[in-house]
């Protein structure tokens, strides 16, 4: 999971700066996903050390929790047809996070279930 929380990071870098480019560089806010994803690749990378891998994992899963609550409300406007860069990048960002967090979901059942295995 740490691959994959360093890759989603990079996925929210180029979100967010792609989305502050196709707003015309006007509004920063389009940068969130971007902040989101430094915290993801550094999380990421620090659940390479196995002392580490469960907290920073625990962290991620967090976070894209909290990532998932301001954006979801992005999908039905999307689903009714709006096309707007804002509503396709909050869309974006919270599809990939709750791809991301079932992930992580499925990543902490197979662990508990090799540990009972044991």
């Amino acid at each position: 999971m740490d691959k994959i929380t360093t890759v989603f990071g990079v996925i929210l870098i180029i979100l967010g700066v792609g989305g502050y480019i196709i707003s015309e560089m006007v509004s920063v806010t389009a940068l969130i996903p971007a902040f989101f994803g430094v915290i993801f690749v550094i999380l990421g990378r620090l659940a390479a050390r196995e002392t580490l891998k469960k907290h920073m994992m625990h962290g991620a899963a967090v976070l894209s929790l909290l990532l998932i609550f301001p954006t979801i409300t992005a999908l039905p406007d999307l689903f009714a047809g709006e096309t707007s860069p804002a509503v396709i990048l909050r869309s974006a960002t919270a599809l990939f996070s709750l791809i991301f967090l079932a992930l992580c979901v499925k990543s902490f059942i197979d662990a508990r279930k090799a540990r009972n295995a044991i």
